[in-house]
């Protein structure tokens, strides 16, 4: 094994960490997660989704999904709050007649109380009073969530010790605050399923990608432990984590 030119490779990955959208396709065949999820975020979305809904989906990214769906643009609105994507939502979005608009706090969104019939939300920041006061009465909050546990085995690998970024970020603890301010909860489940990396330079970029996650993480600051994964795949055939996913669906009740 020549180290230095391994840690060359690594570094060359690091400094390619930039996405467009959340675009992940630099990794793309070298790592997978979320192949075997208990649901279909889209179609959850798509059982409660009508044409004539008000729609507003938050943290849109590129608003690629958004897109997928097919809403009718006239009634569809969007946030995002990552400048790079802001000004990517700029340009896709609102020349379709989409309304979009830059949010970068959830407890203070853009919008009048009772606006929306929907609400969707992937791997995006909430507040839970703000979404009931944009909410009209009988109306639905959609959301599939990256859970507190998620990727732990990565961080304990790479930089141990570091305490999680969103404790009480799970299904049991987020169902109880959606329905103690009035929610009905019409669907709740979570999952841990694995992730696996192929090459030590693919988690090298998912890692600086991930910046929440691997906070302070450099190929120079954690050689050793790439040292260590490199080890594990090749005794393994790949480094191995899980990640932990929620989804819950819940409605805005008449008389709430």
């Amino acid at each position: 094994m020549d180290i230095q030119a391994i840690k060359r490779q690594w570094k060359e990955e690091e400094a390619q960490a930039h996405i467009h959208g959340w675009d992940f396709s630099h990794i793309h065949g070298r790592y997978e997660e979320e192949e075997d999820l208990p649901w279909d975020y889209k179609a959850v979305v798509r059982a409660y989704l009508k044409d004539d809904m008000r729609l507003l989906d938050m943290d849109t990214g590129g608003g690629e999904f958004l897109l997928s769906l097919g809403h009718p643009f006239e009634r569809t609105a969007a946030t995002e709050g990552y400048p790079p994507n802001v000004e990517l939502c700029r340009k896709e979005l609102l020349p379709r007649g989409i309304d979009f608009r830059e949010m970068t706090d959830p407890s203070k969104m853009p919008f009048e109380p009772e606006t929306f019939d929907i609400v969707i939300n992937r791997h995006g920041s909430y507040h839970i009073p703000e979404l009931w006061r944009v909410l009209k009465k009988g109306s639905f909050f959609i959301t599939e969530q990256v859970g507190e546990d998620n990727d732990r085995e990565l961080v304990d690998l790479l930089l141990p010790g570091t305490p999680k970024p969103f404790p009480g970020l799970n299904l049991d603890r987020q169902r109880g605050l959606f329905e103690q301010v009035g929610f009905a909860v019409q669907r709740a489940e979570e999952c841990f399923r694995p992730i696996r990396f192929y090459d030590v330079g693919a988690l090298v970029w998912f890692a600086r990608i991930i910046e929440w996650e691997f906070p302070g993480f450099s190929v120079e600051g954690c050689f050793d432990r790439l040292l260590e994964a490199q080890r594990i795949l090749k005794e393994k055939g790949a480094v191995e984590g899980t990640i932990h996913r929620y989804l819950l669906a819940v409605q805005k009740l008449e008389d709430g």
